[in-house]
């Protein structure tokens, strides 16, 4: 295909898969519970985090934090006691376990009580036309006060080499500002221009099929190389081609 032909074939692809019917298959479902921006934002970072392995396990499992945090995030992580975290203990998804959990409870009050919030600590930290920057700035200030070692896996770092799908995911729902009602571009101090398209296995793969990613490994390398391409099919809004890259490939086995 010519770069035209792309993008008219990227961009019907996003048509066809951004729209409302998406969201009762995908884990973004889990935010749209709330309407209270902080408690959108929190069930969202919490979502994203556990957003590995089988779709259905993610939502489940999501939907079991969210019913452990009183389906009032924002209220529980402000005014907790250490009785309520006890309450967080048993829970588990993959290598994500209560300890890890219960440290994220106080990352996210140390995050709102210290940092102004989720969307200050991205919005004053980005640099050039990137979040990446931005991402592990956050994962200084999550990681500031105690905390288990072993729960720091948990947040991706770009400037160590990795794609932070996850990060990069939860970044997309809360800044992309999307008129079908997917994306909630919730957060006005960050432009979408910045954002970078999840980068997994199914968006690697399309991706490399369609010629818009030649490295090997989805990697931090292959997240830039990606993001300068779907930058060329539309620099004000690429994050959005993350709805034709992953639906081509799980939903069409492209």
């Amino acid at each position: 295909m010519t770069n035209t032909e792309l993008k008219e074939f990227l961009d019907a692809k996003v048509i066809q898969y951004n729209n409302p019917t998406f969201i009762k298959s995908d884990p973004i479902q889990i935010p749209h519970q709330f309407t209270l921006k902080e408690d959108i934002e929190i069930s969202a970072f919490l979502t994203a985090t556990i957003a590995w392995g089988n779709r259905k396990m993610i939502i489940k499992n999501a939907h079991q934090m969210m019913e452990l945090l009183g389906n009032s995030p924002y209220d529980f992580i402000m005014s907790h006691t250490k009785q309520h975290l006890h309450l967080l203990e048993n829970f588990v998804h993959r290598t994500f376990n209560g300890i890890d959990f219960v440290y994220f409870i106080k990352a996210l009050q140390h995050i709102y009580k210290n940092h102004n919030g989720l969307e200050a600590v991205f919005s004053n930290n980005v640099k050039t036309d990137s979040l990446q920057t931005a991402i592990h700035q956050f994962k200084i200030h999550f990681f500031e006060i105690q905390h288990p070692s072993r729960t720091q896996k948990h947040i991706s770092d770009p400037l160590k080499g990795s794609a932070a799908k996850r990060i990069n995911m939860f970044l997309r729902w809360m800044v992309r500002k999307d008129t079908t009602g997917v994306d909630f571009g919730i957060w006005e101090t960050v432009s979408p221009s910045y954002l970078s398209c999840p980068l997994d296995v199914h968006s690697g793969n399309t991706a490399r099929k369609l010629g818009l990613l030649n490295r090997k490994q989805n990697d931090a390398k292959a997240l830039y190389e990606l993001d300068t391409n779907l930058r060329k099919l539309d620099a004000e809004d690429p994050a959005k081609y993350d709805f034709a890259l992953f639906g081509l490939g799980v939903f069409e086995k492209f």
